[in-house]
């Protein structure tokens, strides 16, 4: 089964000299970027959610066989907290498509304060389009239950493994697609230290143990300090070669 391996964000001044070439553009990073990886996880849509021109035109540019996820928006998943999706769903059923097969999933980061609502997480999964490949992190460790397990797999919605300093790591596949996010090793600060090779390698038996399972994988690396991320992408991708 396909395995996609990337980084969360790609625009990083601090990348350069360890993936972009000094001089560099910052319009040709996107370019710079996928020639090296098939996938990548848009951040910026957190903060401002792109218009449908933005999609079609990344689904134009992007190589062929190129992945996008897609960060759902702070409005729905911060202030919001889930209640009320309806205005949010429709904003993203109106745009997300068309990236087109350039699409790989909807990431929906929850804040880390909000605790297990099972009512709550139902009425979002049963209103999202059908088809839509979400992939929820739920980062309060009151969501580790047998019962939103249920849930998700009832919905098709994959539960987003994470890997992360004070963050729990439940290694729980509810769908065909299994969504990890690496967010460093460290909590000093987190988002910046690096996995070491030992790390790496029980991560790539992991990995293999889903794809053996029939399974997708999308893995992505937000430890993006001093260019971790992108060394850690590499490292974890020729291990599953």
């Amino acid at each position: 089964m396909a395995v996609h391996i990337g980084t969360s964000g790609w625009s990083y001044d601090h990348w350069n000299g360890v993936l972009y070439e000094p001089g560099l553009a910052k319009t040709k990073r996107l370019w710079r970027y996928t020639s090296e990886f098939d996938t990548v996880e848009l951040n910026t849509s957190f903060y401002h959610w792109p218009r449908a021109t933005a999609f079609a035109r990344w689904r134009e540019e992007l190589p062929e066989g190129f992945l996008m996820t897609v960060k759902a928006p702070r409005g729905l998943t911060h202030p919001r907290r889930l209640r009320n999706p309806e205005q949010w769903i429709e904003r993203i059923a109106d745009s997300w498509p068309e990236l087109g097969d350039r699409r790989a999933a909807l990431l929906v980061q929850l804040h880390p304060a909000l605790q297990r609502d099972d009512e709550r997480l139902d009425h979002f999964l049963r209103l999202l389009p059908p088809g839509t490949a979400v992939a929820m992190e739920l980062r309060h460790p009151s969501w580790d239950a047998p019962e939103v397990y249920d849930l998700l797999e009832r919905y098709g919605a994959a539960y987003v493994v994470m890997s992360g300093a004070g963050m729990p790591c439940v290694l729980r596949a509810t769908a065909k697609l299994v969504y990890v996010r690496f967010h460093g090793p460290d909590d000093a600060p987190l988002y910046a230290g690096s996995y070491s090779p030992d790390d790496l390698q029980w991560w790539a038996r992991r990995i293999d143990e889903w794809r053996r399972q029939g399974r997708s994988v999308l893995a992505y690396f937000n430890n993006d300090g001093g260019g971790n991320a992108v060394r850690n992408a590499r490292d974890l991708r020729a291990l599953l070669v």
